[in-house]
């Protein structure tokens, strides 16, 4: 709503109050008297009229139809009508008489008249219904040029030329055409095809619609095949701006189901349809918008006079003064943009058999060079490959040093807070120095009884960072409990590396040399070590030395 102009809103204000409390959509209101040209009186009365109601009953009557259908004589022998509805039609006809008098005294005095129901239903059982759609449209060609007395042209071709006649969407004719036809009636060169055949070729190629529907029930329709179908000035119109021209008679059900999406309800009908830019859009999202099929205008009514609705001066200087000049220009603007995509096309076709005729020239040369360009591909490709491979292995490699690493850690500062006893004082207490990786080193006291255990955590914890400060160490092992320095061993010994992998690092005495290895619950004295001795932590392997030890200026020595 926000997206129209003042007036287009009060019409759809004035058209719901019309309406009274039926529940409509505001969209479908819109899209109504957009095709109408906005006309408040002619949307009402097609909305009233109920065509959704219409089209439901026609699919259900033609679904009940169908079984029989397949019983339908092979001769074209209709099958007998229900008794209902030949009682029903009996009943309307004094009503249906009535109801064309009406219309046409107000037709005459152009004066619209809003379709009843039953007044347009009663008739759809009185033709078969036929499967094949453009079975259904040729019998109705056929049947056209039977009754005019003029030919199509391309019955006219066909007489010329002697060659089969398939339908055509894209061949533009000549008026008159030259054929022993010449000095008769032609009719406009009708598709025998149907109606979603038509729009797809408006959209396709950019060409206008020319839709006629017609009923054999309304007295103006044999007029209007006479007067206006096979007036030379019309069927030159149209033929010379290349309309795509379809027709049918409503009793046809493809010809009904056309009706029914034009909103077709006074016949002879005539709507004109062709791609038009998308409505209340701004100029910069139109120019990339794809069009819309739109119906351009719809005519119905009387033949005659020549200023009847449907009257050939009346369709012919509509669709020179009005409808040409108004859709001309785009549909000129999109019909270049597909000779340019055509072009475009070509070209590229031309370009693929150049290329290819001068590979056919030199085809060893360039498979030999194909092949090797191949094989160089595929070995950098494998190359890359394996190199993606490696790196992810390294990766995955890194990541779990950092994790062990980071559970290492955990377990030394839980170690440095749970397991390393208070320094020893007094005259028993062993006092060992500790040579760390590097330069550092450490000394500390401890009592004789005390661990090898708790000699390896005191190593063990030189290696954590300074800015990890002991308040910080946790209380619990990276398990989750708590524990001491058995937890600890029973801990070392589950563990399927061994207890020198899970260090990481072996003790020695410096001189001589010899290896303190650790052994569960082994006090120092039963490791041989006495006061005043010195020890030197060695590193497992060199691919323990990316572990976070620190440098020299990072720890600080104990001393007495």
């Amino acid at each position: 709503m926000e997206q129209l102009s003042t007036s287009q809103q009060e019409a759809v204000q004035q058209l719901q109050g019309i309406l009274g409390p039926h529940d409509h959509n505001v969209d479908v209101l819109i899209s109504v008297l957009e095709s109408l040209d906005w006309n408040i009186q002619h949307a009402a009365g097609l909305i009233l009229s109920d065509p959704q109601e219409e089209i439901r009953n026609s699919r259900s009557t033609h679904q009940r139809q169908l079984p029989q259908m397949q019983l339908e004589d092979p001769r074209g022998a209709v099958p007998p009508r229900p008794l209902t509805q030949t009682l029903f039609a009996l009943l309307s006809l004094p009503i249906n008489v009535m109801y064309r008098a009406l219309r046409f005294a107000l037709g005459i005095l152009r004066i619209p008249l809003l379709s009843l129901p039953f007044t347009n239903n009663t008739y759809r059982a009185l033709r078969p219904t036929y499967p094949n759609s453009r079975g259904a449209t040729r019998r109705w060609i056929t049947a056209l040029e039977e009754e005019t007395g003029a030919v199509t042209f391309k019955s006219a071709a066909t007489a010329a030329s002697g060659l089969d006649n398939r339908p055509s969407t894209s061949r533009r004719h000549t008026y008159p055409p030259t054929s022993p036809a010449d000095g008769g009636k032609i009719l406009p060169d009708f598709l025998d095809g149907t109606y979603e055949e038509v729009l797809n070729i408006c959209q396709r190629e950019g060409r206008i619609a020319c839709v006629i529907l017609v009923s054999d029930e309304h007295d103006d329709v044999p007029e209007f095949k006479r007067s206006t179908l096979t007036d030379p000035g019309f069927v030159r119109m149209l033929t010379e701006n290349n309309f795509v021209i379809w027709g049918g008679d409503v009793r046809d059900k493809v010809s009904w189901d056309a009706a029914q999406k034009l909103q077709a309800t006074t016949y002879p009908f005539i709507a004109f349809l062709a791609l038009q830019p998308r409505r209340n859009h701004s100029t910069s999202s139109s120019s990339s918008s794809s069009p819309v099929l739109t119906v351009l205008s719809r005519h119905h009514g009387r033949s005659v006079p020549e200023s009847g609705p449907t009257s050939a001066q009346t369709l012919t200087h509509h669709l020179e003064h009005q409808l040409l000049p108004r859709v001309t220009p785009f549909l000129t603007r999109y019909k270049s943009q597909l000779q340019e995509h055509e072009r475009d096309r070509l070209l590229r076709e031309q370009q693929d058999k150049a290329f290819q005729d001068s590979a056919r020239r030199d085809r060893e040369r360039i498979q030999a060079r194909i092949r090797a360009e191949q094989q160089e591909a595929e070995r950098v490709c494998m190359e890359q490959v394996a190199r993606r491979r490696e790196e992810q292995t390294l990766q995955a490699e890194r990541e779990r040093q950092q994790s062990l690493q980071a559970l290492r850690l955990q377990w030394r500062r839980w170690m440095r807070r749970c397991i390393i006893p208070p320094e020893a004082r007094g005259g028993n207490a062993i006092r060992l120095a500790l040579k760390l990786s590097g330069s550092a080193r450490v000394v500390r006291t401890f009592l004789p009884s005390s661990k090898l255990t708790e000699l390896y955590a005191f190593a063990d914890a030189q290696t954590i960072p300074l800015t990890m400060q002991p308040e910080g160490d946790p209380e619990h092992t990276p398990e989750g409990a708590k524990g001491d320095w058995r937890n600890l061993e029973n801990y070392i010994q589950s563990q399927a590396q061994g207890p020198e992998s899970w260090w990481g690092f072996k003790l020695a005495l410096a001189y001589p040399r010899r290896e303190i290895k650790w052994t569960a619950n082994t006090s120092l004295v039963d490791a041989g070590l006495k006061s005043g001795e010195q020890l030197v932590m060695e590193p497992m392997s060199d691919s323990d030395n990316t572990s976070p030890h620190l440098s020299e200026d990072d720890y600080e020595s104990d001393g007495n």
